[in-house]
């Protein structure tokens, strides 16, 4: 080889970050060396962040199997204990659901930003713990020491109040949501009903958050918002209302009952119904949860940050608390509706609707970061004039195959 001319590697070989070769520079010609391509930019290297979130996925699979054999007898008598005074009883199961959704938002801020860099070629957190596995957990400290701000001039009680009316009903939906055929806080008999009208309230935090800030961008931000859920509410209920009446019953966990011999979704006749009913289901989720190509009421070229532009610290956190528990809790209610809950072979029961789960939250993310932002006219329109009428013809041939 020539002296003075580059090493084939520096003119780009198809390892860089971008995943092809970079026009050699006016630089390289005249013998300026050029860095090697780093490790942790090759398709080798990122292969094996796959191989070990692989790996990582089994073993967690492993603990909870080997914890699921575990004989807990012992703890019968405090179980009992716990069960005999009502309200110690709803205390204990609320605390555990609040920190359990705290502690899945870690985890799938972590894995919504890792599967963006996978979608974009590029690597995600890295630096912070393992893989950046602690990254989220550094973030969460931060939000916990900054400065909570209130402005002057803000309606104070409702300022302070809409965090907690976002997050409160995601935690009294979990409560309804049935991890296993056993695992669930209250197996309601109008399960279904109470997640509706749960997850309805959040809408009222939104809008006080909006109007308490007194900043035009976030009452824009918090109307935006409530027209929003409001209006996606409604075929979104309609297709669960579709479920319900092909099951027979409100009970989310008879749902899952049900589909011991097949899933709703590939069941025959029902599946005629359920298959376009997920699709509706899906879309109307990520409106419900602000994400794009429906997230209008956070439009950062519009409105800086929507509702919660004013919010600080832990107070700001707790929207997003809100809305990754809710994005779990919409993927989870997905599970049950249409995948069999829970059941499945071998593996325990909440292991196999974890994992469904996440396969479900997968899909929403995917959409998220290949989907454009459609503008406000778009979504109201697409709302009212397509799936609204579309979710009542399936709700009506739902019906008619009930009673057949």
């Amino acid at each position: 080889m020539a002296r003075g001319m580059p090493r084939p590697h520096a003119l780009g070989d198809g390892r860089n970050s971008e995943g092809g070769g970079r026009p050699p520079s006016p630089g390289r010609e005249s013998g300026v060396s050029v860095p090697a391509i780093r490790p942790t930019e090759s398709r080798e290297y990122r292969m094996g962040q796959f191989v070990a979130g692989v790996v990582v996925v089994l073993a967690l699979i492993g603990v909870a199997s080997i914890l699921a054999h575990i004989p807990w007898g012992f703890l019968s008598p405090v179980v009992a204990l716990i069960g005999g005074v009502p309200l110690l009883n709803a205390f204990v199961k609320a605390f555990f659901v609040a920190n359990f959704a705290a502690l899945i938002v870690l985890f799938l801020v972590w894995l919504e930003r890792k599967f963006a860099g996978w979608m974009q070629a590029r690597l995600g957190p890295m630096h912070v713990g393992w893989k950046g596995l602690a990254q989220t957990v550094a973030d969460a400290v931060k939000l916990l020491v900054k400065e909570d701000i209130i402005p002057s001039r803000a309606d104070r009680p409702l300022f302070v109040l809409a965090p907690y009316l976002v997050f409160v009903p995601t935690v009294l939906a979990f409560l309804a949501l049935p991890f296993s055929l056993t695992w669930v806080g209250y197996d309601l008999p109008l399960a279904a009903l109470y997640v509706i009208a749960v997850g309805s309230v959040a809408s009222l935090g939104i809008l006080a958050a909006g109007w308490g800030a007194n900043n035009k961008y976030s009452l824009l931000g918090g109307v935006r918002a409530v027209a929003q859920l409001l209006s996606y509410e409604i075929p979104m209920v309609i297709v669960v209302l579709t479920v319900v009446a092909l099951a027979g019953t409100m009970s989310l966990v008879e749902i899952v009952q049900l589909q011991a011999g097949l899933w709703n979704i590939v069941r025959w006749p029902h599946l005629v119904v359920l298959i376009p009913g997920f699709v509706i289901y899906l879309v109307c989720a990520l409106a419900e949860l602000n994400r794009a190509p429906f997230d209008l009421p956070e439009a950062e070229s519009e409105l800086v940050s929507g509702f919660h532009t004013e919010y600080s610290g832990m107070r700001f956190s707790f929207f997003f608390l809100a809305e990754f528990a809710n994005n779990f809790f919409s993927a989870g209610l997905a599970v049950v509706l249409f995948f069999g809950g829970s059941l499945g072979p071998w593996l325990p029961g909440p292991v196999w609707f974890t994992l469904k789960t996440v396969a479900v939250i997968l899909l929403m993310m995917w959409i998220r970061w290949t989907v454009p932002r459609l503008r406000i006219d778009q979504m109201m329109g697409f709302c009212w004039k397509v799936l609204v009428p579309a979710s009542l013809a399936l709700f009506c041939i739902g019906a008619i195959l009930a009673v057949l």
